[in-house]
């Protein structure tokens, strides 16, 4: 039996997340990972803080705290957060934890041994006004490719090009400001990427119509620029301190262990039960893997280029990426989220606002899939009005009234069932084939649309049966439409478990029935008839609440959406 490990970008663990963050990588590999256990299958969803670096050091100074207690402060925000917004991770862990060190140290072992780890005397931006060297994000300048104004000297946002801090036109720090800047030489290791370029452009050219276009087009973009040896430790206190002779004081690059960090933090899932878990049957064991890997498109470089070559370049037999999900950026009233600006929606005011089901929702509906997409108030108010309330919350709040008002809190009996029931289940038969299809293909965007419609068909079925006019003729026919009606909220319970979970408890707590969330695998004609006869249920309160004027009036001023 194959397993499906899932895999999110782990989140930087300084400062706090937001809705950029979440659909990002966060929310879709949490969906996908619901519906994969709908469906049966064994899942491993593993995810964490990634915690080494400049920006924890920067942000601990800033807090007046030791850079472990700051890393664990905003750690357990961070899984505080995800937990509102119910991602169900089966392990949330960090990559500062002792088991991702040995992984990093056995992985840095066999690359040097391989003789894929060179020395080499660099050339290192120093800030004299910060008292410290930079790391290459943390210098800003003009791109000399393009001319962006605020690109860091690792890789340009604006045009995508690789960079060298050195390269950049007025650079200064990011730190400070200060334009004070020095080179110094510094010594460093390197991972030789161009002796594994044959072998990755190989393996890459295999997932071509396999990954998705961002991802397929930007690592070979970087192939076709021809790789370059990829410096792997930092002038920092801050990190795993490396084990090699003549490099006491340096520390491991966070983009060499944080990618390692899906594997220790598995190790750290593992360990907790060691009887019953081991994190090679995961990781060792790629024949019987299949690995998908959640992400921005700012992060598919490292992760289609640098940490496959890491992993290959041990010669030994490490599970990789078979599938990569890249997004684009969501951006805020038409500029981008920004952490460092507290530029949007955070997650800890979202949650406050509005149910966790209602950001999920429109933001799978919306994901930026091919193109980035904009957030705003209005998209988002108009998404919750019609889809959630007026579509699938309406016609919940009509059935049960129906029923209650005619046959009283019991699932009436289903008796002659006629063309119209026929049509209602070739119809969903379709729409679930092709829901389940895209949620399979991680097409978000279309798969939201198939599950409205599925939605949609529950009314169309109501306005063509009319039930409020049949029970005044035909009491055996409106049972069965009821029933079918009813049959229908458990159905649009079960499908729309992975988006909005507990919505869907809600559905099901309907009804006093036993029921897990299992993914629809019978035809309709049989699945519509899974509530038995006479199961009591309850009226409840209206599952959704509209946006109305004055709430959204006050949303685009307490966020400054049109500033």
């Amino acid at each position: 039996m194959k397993k499906y490990l899932i895999t999110s970008a782990l989140p930087y663990v300084n400062g706090l997340p937001h809705l950029g963050h979440l659909i990002g990588c966060l929310l879709p590999s949490d969906v996908y990972a619901r519906f994969l256990r709908q469906k049966g299958e064994n899942v491993l969803y593993i995810c964490g803080t990634d915690e080494h670096g400049t920006p924890s050091e920067v942000g601990a100074a800033k807090e007046n705290m030791p850079v472990e207690d700051y890393c664990t402060k905003y750690h357990n925000l961070h899984a505080e957060m995800y937990k509102g917004f119910n991602l169900s991770f089966d392990y949330f862990g960090r990559t500062c934890s002792e088991q991702n060190k040995e992984i990093v140290y056995r992985i840095f072992n066999e690359l040097d041994k391989n003789g894929l780890i060179s020395e080499k005397v660099t050339r290192q931006v120093y800030s004299v006004d910060d008292g410290r060297y930079l790391p290459d994000s943390y210098v800003m300048g003009t791109c000399p490719h393009c001319g962006y104004e605020k690109a860091k000297g690792d890789q340009c946002e604006n045009c995508t090009k690789v960079l060298d801090p050195i390269d950049l036109i007025k650079p200064r720090s990011v730190i400070s400001g200060s334009e004070n800047l020095e080179i110094r030489e510094t010594k460093h290791l390197f991972l030789q990427l161009p002796k594994l370029e044959k072998e990755l452009t190989e393996w890459i050219e295999t997932k071509k119509g396999i990954w998705p276009d961002i991802a397929y087009s930007i690592a070979q973009k970087w192939l076709k620029e021809g790789l370059q040896e990829r410096g792997i430790t930092r002038d920092l206190k801050w990190g795993f301190a490396v084990p090699k002779e003549g490099f006491d004081g340096k520390v491991f690059y966070v983009w060499f262990d944080a990618p390692i960090g899906y594997i220790g933090i598995t190790k750290q899932w593992a360990d907790e039960q060691p009887s019953q878990r081991c994190f090679e049957d995961w990781w060792l064991d790629k024949e019987n893997v299949i690995h998908t890997e959640f992400m921005g498109k700012d992060n598919i470089p490292f992760h289609t280029i640098t940490f496959p070559a890491t992993l290959r370049g041990t010669g030994e037999n490490w599970t990789e990426v078979s599938m990569l999900k890249g997004m684009n950026y969501l951006n805020f009233a038409g500029g981008k989220f920004s952490k460092s600006a507290h530029r949007g929606i955070f997650l800890d005011d979202a949650i406050k606002e509005f149910p966790a089901d209602y950001w999920r929702y429109w933001l799978i509906a919306n994901a930026p899939e091919s193109d980035d997409s904009n957030f705003s108030f209005d998209q988002f108010a108009t998404t919750v009005n019609k889809d959630l309330n007026d579509v699938l919350g309406n016609f919940i709040n009509r059935v049960l009234k129906m029923t209650v008002n005619n046959f009283g809190q019991n699932v009436p009996p289903m008796s002659v069932i006629t063309d119209s029931e026929k049509e209602l289940y070739s119809t969903l038969d379709t729409l679930i084939e092709t829901y389940t299809k895209h949620m399979h293909a991680l097409e978000f965007r279309k798969a939201m649309s198939a599950l409205r419609e599925i939605w949609v068909s529950g009314n169309n079925y109501l306005a063509k049966t009319e039930p409020w006019k049949v029970v005044k003729t035909d009491m055996d026919y409106a049972g069965t439409i009821l029933n079918t009606a009813l049959n229908l909220i458990r159905l649009y319970a079960q499908l729309s478990a992975p988006i909005m979970p507990q919505t869907a408890q809600q559905m099901l707590d309907l009804f006093e029935i036993s029921d897990e969330f299992v993914w629809p695998n019978l035809k309709m004609a049989d699945y519509l008839m899974k509530i038995p006869t006479g199961t009591p249920f309850k009226l409840s309160d209206p599952l959704f609440q509209k946006i109305m004027p004055d709430k959204l009036s006050e949303l685009k001023i307490t966020y400054k959406e049109d500033e």
